[in-house]
């Protein structure tokens, strides 16, 4: 979708500031938060990308102000409102609420790290062959989905040259909707920093990005 997440290449946000020996977490309640999306999303009612897209539908307003963590924590808090894991009345009060039953969570303790070091791969078997291959050249589609997707806006309608081939993987875009993995490749493909930006960039400079195939067409 385009909204104010997608921020590739705009200005006026100032430069990227890296922390020295920043720390994983900059305050106890982030992993407090990360855990509670670990053991919610255990219960699988929704998949990596529908939880990528409830980020990307806060308020512009909101996104722009929040750190990193309280994304996720007003995400998980629609998240689990949307799927019926918890009521509005136990958001309220932090109690359960008595009209509920209560359940067992599917995510206990001993799980966690075995879950952790599993972690949620996306490449899948696929009988189709790949429509591109190394050294290609390919056009990102000009397209706006007002739902998930991983194309970026700076470069639609752009040229660049397939690096390589990383096999099938789950495709965001329908997986975010619920309408199936339906796996295709996924490329990495170079652009010409000149391509996205203009003369003024620098000649020898590139971007390159994973793209899957619906993203792209030939050139």
């Amino acid at each position: 979708m385009n909204g104010v997440h997608d921020m590739g290449g705009m200005h006026g946000f100032g430069p990227v500031t890296p922390e020295a020996n920043e720390p994983v977490f900059h305050a106890s309640w982030e992993g407090r938060v990360l855990a509670m999306r670990r053991a919610v999303g255990a219960w699988r009612r929704w998949n990596i990308d529908a939880g990528r897209h409830t980020i990307e539908t806060l308020p512009p307003a909101d996104y722009l102000r929040l750190t990193y963590y309280e994304k996720w924590l007003e995400s998980t808090i629609k998240l689990v409102l949307g799927a019926g894991l918890v009521t509005p009345l136990e958001l309220e009060t932090g109690r359960r609420d008595p009209a509920v039953p209560v359940a067992t969570p599917p995510l206990t303790a001993d799980k966690v790290l075995p879950v952790i070091m599993k972690g949620g791969p996306t490449q899948r078997e696929t009988a189709v062959r790949p429509r591109f291959a190394a050294g290609q050249s390919v056009r990102a589609r000009d397209i706006n989905p007002v739902g998930h997707t991983r194309l970026p806006r700076y470069v639609r309608g752009r040229h660049g040259t397939i690096e390589c081939d990383h096999g099938a993987h789950v495709f965001p875009d329908s997986n975010a909707r619920f309408e199936g993995e339906n796996p295709q490749y996924l490329y990495t493909v170079r652009f010409a920093a000149r391509e996205l930006w203009g003369e003024a960039a620098n000649p020898a400079d590139a971007v390159y990005l994973d793209l899957w195939e619906d993203y792209l067409d030939p050139a």
